[in-house]
């Protein structure tokens, strides 16, 4: 039985590849070796790891939401039937198949469907930092395989239809019987004709060549959710590749690549800036405008700022990925201080600031008021002893 990846990992069947990181990350974080080392817990451990692996990979996930599981081996482990799986069988129905045909192993494997489910599609679009925070909607062109409409799958010229193949009467397989030793062996490979399929176009649809579908460029609008980052994808389904004879639609995936933003610097929900203050700024306090994503706000500087201070606007980072718009729904802009010293002064500057530095009794900093650092500390231990 298939295992259920998006019940390991917590998410619906319907989770975007930000929900499945972020449930990925979180139980990794509670299931993590060095946090629980116990076995139960390691296999658990490896359980979330398949998942995650399986549903961020759009061709595995597909074969999942179809109801197979992408990490199934075929015939199982085998080594007690006298190790026939380490000589190359999958199991007892592939040893079956190798000395009696398929036939004698399952009663007949019978032809192939022609109608395939068809190949998921990735496309990238570029997103301003803007647009990642506020949502838009985008025209796409997409170039991929649609429904042939003029024989809507079928492969068939209309007025026509197929017919069984007469190779291998309609069985998609033809096979071979030989003497051995141990008495007569059958095998079986799929008909060169019919190509597996059990019958035959005469008369392909010329439009598509008997394919059922034709390569087409199309216009999709995508909805692009507020609160996007740089390698997410956003998933359309049924939007993808048309499968052979008509198969149903692949899906497909929009991958978001975030532009480098001039001034802000993102980092997950949260933005982060740097500004530029004046030392005597800093010194007896100022506001300022402050630059944010809805316009400028004044930022008030207290008197004796120090460098390398940071402020922090609650509520003017990223919003979060179907947030309900309240401000705990978005993450915060952090705004860090540099104070700038001047390194060239005129004369009349220059005068000033040694009268201050003299008003302060700065002149000669006194580096004895620093004995009680770290290194003072330890001179003095020294001596105690």
């Amino acid at each position: 039985m298939a295992k259920d990846y998006y019940g390991i990992l917590g998410v619906s069947r319907e989770a975007d590849d930000g929900e499945i990181k972020r449930a990925y990350r979180k139980l990794a974080r509670e299931l993590h070796p060095d946090v629980n080392p116990d076995a139960e817990t390691q296999a658990r451990f490896q359980d979330v790891k398949s998942a995650y692996e399986v549903l961020t990979d759009p061709q595995k996930r597909r074969i999942v939401d179809l109801g197979g599981d992408p990490l199934e081996t075929r015939g199982g482990g085998g080594g007690g039937a006298g190790g026939f799986s380490a000589a190359g069988f999958g199991g007892l129905g592939d040893i079956m198949d190798a000395f009696f045909g398929a036939a004698g192993a399952t009663g007949g494997r019978g032809p192939r469907s022609r109608v395939q489910p068809g190949e998921d599609a990735l496309i990238r679009i570029d997103l301003t930092l803007e647009e990642c925070a506020t949502g838009v909607a985008r025209d796409l062109t997409v170039d991929t395989a649609v429904l042939c409409e003029k024989c809507h799958g079928g492969g068939a010229e209309p007025g026509t239809r197929t017919e069984t193949c007469d190779t291998c009467d309609g069985r998609g397989e033809i096979q071979n019987v030989q003497r051995s030793f141990i008495g007569q062996v059958v095998t079986a490979r799929a008909c060169p004709v019919c190509r597996g399929t059990g019958e035959i176009i005469p008369s392909p649809c010329t439009q598509c060549s008997g394919d059922g579908r034709v390569r087409s460029r199309r216009t999709v609008t995508v909805q692009v959710p507020a609160g996007v980052g740089d390698g997410m994808r956003i998933r359309m389904a049924s939007q993808g590749e048309v499968g052979p004879g008509g198969g149903p639609a692949g899906d497909l995936y929009i991958e978001v690549s975030e532009e480098r933003h001039e001034y802000f610097t993102r980092d997950g929900v949260d933005l982060h800036c740097h500004v530029s203050l004046p030392m005597t700024a800093a010194a007896l306090g100022t506001t300022l405008p402050q630059r944010t994503l809805e316009g400028d706000e004044e930022l008030t500087i207290e008197p004796g700022t120090q460098p390398n201070t940071t402020h922090t606007l609650r509520g003017r980072g990223m919003p979060r990925l179907r947030s309900t718009g309240r401000t705990d729904g978005r993450g915060d802009l952090l705004v860090h201080l540099d104070v700038q010293v001047p390194d060239r002064l005129d004369a009349r500057q220059t005068e000033l600031l040694r009268e201050l530095a003299e008003l302060r009794g700065e002149e000669r900093p006194d580096l004895a008021a620093h004995r009680n650092g770290l290194f003072g500390r330890r001179r003095q231990g020294g001596r105690a002893r």
